[in-house]
């Protein structure tokens, strides 16, 4: 992966450029008993052990690093009271932060950096219910929160993604499945969410790129004979692109399409259709410093994207054996 400057898409010198190779292994437990007739609980503990190796065209970024993290989880489910059943959760994880920067001792520009934490803790806890009481329709809803000791955030300039300021994010998600007729299904999916840094600074406490509004709806046709039919809306609201909030993204909505033939019992034909109505939106944003012909030297700060793909088709013949 790497850095270039560029004029007219043409690489004029390399601001950086790296390699990484990353080595993985997990174990997981779990053990699940039942209490009394309405309690049951489930443990589990899972054990991640990551190893990076980094060579890096900047002179003391390039080497290796490595680190480990046990996560202990804990279900209790309560029910079911007429197709109904209620659930806690806790438990914790991670995430891994940029594993250039794990080796790091020099930014781009220079300037002396300090390696990051390879793995990041995370804490989450949910209650919810989960039924099944109308015909047809399955609905879960849930309340949820997640502590997370530190952020990552996109540096444009050095072509990187840098640890940030712990943050707590809570929010609602209610997901259903119903099954209107046994050759027609529909599927509502809905969450919004609050996403704040915890370490108050005069910058803002918004999280840039977090968003606060999700929602998904799908129709599945099947059994029409050979064809077999789906469609998927999905809605991504607008997202803080600096911590004060002062400057907020659009929002996206895209759709997908299928269309499948069942040729026979081994053969299958389908056709998929992405960004069904060729929507112009952005994939992801960001706000930084950046500079065109004529501006000042420092550059102006202004949003940056990457927009989705335009409408495209994938025609896929499979076979099963």
């Amino acid at each position: 992966m790497g850095l270039y400057s560029t004029v007219e898409r043409v690489r004029q010198s390399t601001v950086r450029e790296d390699r990484v190779r990353e080595a993985s292994v997990g174990l997981y437990g779990e053990s699940t008993v039942q209490w009394l007739p309405w309690l049951r609980s489930v443990a589990g503990v899972r054990y991640d052990a990551y190893r990076f190796k980094v060579d890096s065209s900047i002179d003391g970024n390039s080497g290796t690093a490595s680190d480990h993290v046990v996560s202990p989880k804990l279900s209790l489910i309560l029910g079911p009271w007429s197709s109904t059943e209620f659930f806690v959760n806790y438990g914790k994880g991670f995430h891994s932060n940029d594993a250039r920067g794990a080796t790091q001792t020099r930014l781009p520009d220079g300037a002396p950096s300090t390696p990051v934490t390879p793995l990041v803790p995370t804490k989450g806890m949910e209650l919810g219910a989960r039924t099944q009481w109308l015909p047809g329709l399955q609905s879960a809803l849930a309340l949820w929160r997640l502590d997370i000791a530190s952020e990552l955030l996109f540096v444009g300039d050095a072509g990187e993604t840098e640890p940030s300021r712990a943050s707590r994010r809570h929010g609602i998600e209610w997901n259903n499945h119903y099954i209107a007729a046994p050759w027609l299904l529909f599927d509502l999916d809905l969450a919004a969410s609050r996403a704040r840094y915890t370490q108050s600074d005069t910058a803002g406490n918004f999280i840039p790129g977090s968003i606060d509004k999700v929602a998904s709806f799908g129709v599945t046709v099947t059994d029409q004979g050979p064809w077999s039919a789906a469609f998927q809306l999905r809605y991504f609201g607008p997202r803080p692109l600096i911590e004060d909030n002062s400057v907020r993204s659009a929002s996206t909505t895209l759709a997908y399409a299928r269309l499948a033939y069942q040729i026979n019992r081994e053969t299958r034909l389908s056709l998929d259709v992405f960004n069904l109505f060729n929507k112009r939106a952005s994939d992801i944003d960001y706000y930084y410093a950046s500079r065109l012909p004529g501006e000042a030297v420092d550059g102006v700060n202004d949003r940056h994207f990457h927009p989705v793909e335009p409408r495209s088709a994938r025609l896929t013949l499979s076979y099963a054996f």
